[in-house]
């Protein structure tokens, strides 16, 4: 799929633990790794990571920006990055006036070091605004500084709204969409926003596509969930989640291919998505990123996979 934010290896490898589970050494060695492997697109966002005490928002830009100038490669990268929820609570209209995304996209590019973003992205929808009101507003914020533009968290209404809201009034181009889409979470984009991207020619950048680490294979009861700071959110995922890690088990026994890698793969064979998103805090785990953008799974088994029931 031709775009302007999207290049090399179709894989788009998560800023959100950069400078919060991954340090800067290692997140340096986590991209350093990226970069040799063909690994063209980095996705990261100005609220990364408030949430951790201490921190404020635009940690992870930061190690990025230090990185991309360090190394010179920033013409070789697509940058996508994001503004909308860092406030608190992460739930203010306001923050699409266009002072303000004007503000925190100017914070975004000093952090960045650099003085354009490939892709930038309204993170979350707040529908007590229009879209054309939410179009104009980033429209009129970006000029010059953004080459393409995307939402997030968007439901079909809202994206058909958007885009043609873009149409009528010749702005804000909506070329991509990021919702949350893996094996054992697919409500998000579901066949009526797979239709509208694939008819659009929007390109669909799913994240969570290792559902926080569980379709890794390595939760698997309780006492997995102490292995990192987000297991405590695949409790419930450890039971209704063992028919999908069962099926998973054939086709790594298949193939010889690593569960992260095979639920990538499943990934860019449904319709509309150009690339999936995901993270990795050690380049352990970026090698199984990389492997599944090599992988070929067959037809039967993107079938087996997408026909499991969960428990």
């Amino acid at each position: 799929m031709s775009h302007p934010a999207i290049a090399g290896i179709p894989l788009v490898l998560g800023g959100n633990v950069f400078g919060w589970t991954a340090n800067r050494d290692t997140s340096f060695a986590i991209l350093d790794a990226f970069y040799v492997a063909g690994g063209r697109m980095i996705d990261t966002a100005d609220v990364y990571s408030a949430w951790v005490p201490g921190h404020r928002g635009g940690e992870s830009e930061a190690v990025l920006g230090d990185w991309l100038e360090s190394r010179g490669v920033r013409q070789d990268m697509r940058i996508h990055t994001k503004t909308g929820m860092l406030a608190p609570g992460g739930g203010d209209p306001s923050l699409y006036d266009p002072q303000r995304i004007a503000h925190s996209l100017q914070q975004s590019l000093d952090r960045l070091r650099t003085d354009y973003i490939d892709l930038y992205y309204a993170h979350r929808d707040y529908t007590e605004l229009s879209a054309s009101d939410i179009v104009a507003a980033f429209t009129g914020a970006a000029e010059g500084k953004v080459r393409a533009f995307g939402v997030s968290k968007f439901s079909a209404a809202r994206l058909e709204a958007v885009l043609s809201a873009s149409k009528a009034s010749g702005g804000m181009a909506i070329t991509a969409l990021q919702n949350e889409y893996n094996l054992v979470s697919r409500a998000d984009y579901g066949l009526d926003l797979q239709a509208i991207c694939t008819a659009s020619g929007v390109a669909m950048l799913p994240f969570f596509g290792l559902a926080n680490g569980f379709l890794s294979g390595k939760y698997r009861v309780e006492a997995d969930l102490g292995k990192s700071v987000r297991g405590m959110r695949l409790q419930q995922l450890i039971v209704t989640g063992k028919p999908m890690l069962a099926a998973m088990d054939q086709i790594a026994a298949e193939t010889g291919a690593s569960h992260a890698a095979i639920a990538l793969a499943w990934l860019r064979h449904q319709p509309g998505i150009a690339a999936p998103i995901a993270s990795a805090t050690r380049v352990e785990q970026l090698v199984q990123l990389i492997e599944s953008a090599a992988l070929e799974l067959s037809d039967d088994q993107v079938e087996r996979l997408s026909a499991v029931q969960l428990g």
